[in-house]
């Protein structure tokens, strides 16, 4: 957190972002959203699976996609490594909830954001969908762009292969442990 002074009384009215880097660029999540955060490790395979799928891991018991948000975003392909990093969200959609891992560049900070800070995120027309775009926020003089997480993961493209094979790889999977929030 930016002030480990802050106390409730300060923030009350303020929302929580993790923001982690991402080609250059910083990006937030609703804090409320993340699970855990944890290293890069190997994944188990998907044949099939979009390509932003890069497999799935057991995360204490649960098996769990995992989506590279640079592909997921048409960036340049990064080299997994150790420095690599998967944050666990909770994604919920009508009707499903899930847990997802992202990977992404490096974790950032943790900002406390006023809703009225928050900049809608310019129009793009059809070309650029734009639908899991919070907003726009400005701060310390860099603009971060807020995520919708839960419209950002496409169920449709996940439950095809990516659902029918969780449970076939229940047991192939090893288990990983995560930091948890």
């Amino acid at each position: 957190m930016k002030d480990e002074s802050t106390t409730a009384e300060s923030i009350r009215g303020l929302d929580q972002y993790l923001t982690f880097i991402l080609h250059g660029e910083e990006y937030g999540i609703n804090i409320l959203k993340v699970r855990g955060i944890q290293g890069w490790e190997e994944t188990t395979v998907i044949p099939g699976a979009p390509e932003y799928v890069v497999g799935l891991i057991n995360l204490r018991g649960e098996v769990v996609p995992i989506i590279d948000l640079r592909t997921r975003f048409n960036l340049e392909p990064m080299v997994y490594d150790a420095r690599t990093v998967v944050i666990i969200v909770h994604v919920q959609q009508p009707g499903k909830e899930r847990t997802v891992g992202i990977v992404v560049d490096a974790v950032s900070e943790v900002y406390n954001i006023n809703p009225a800070d928050v900049r809608q995120p310019p129009e793009f027309g059809k070309e650029i969908n734009n639908d899991y775009l919070r907003g726009l926020v400005l701060i310390e003089e860099k603009m971060v762009i807020l995520l919708e997480i839960d419209r950002l993961i496409d169920w449709g493209l996940l439950e095809g292969d990516v659902e029918e094979k969780t449970d076939e790889v229940e047991e192939v999977v090893p288990e990983v442990e995560s930091t948890t929030l």
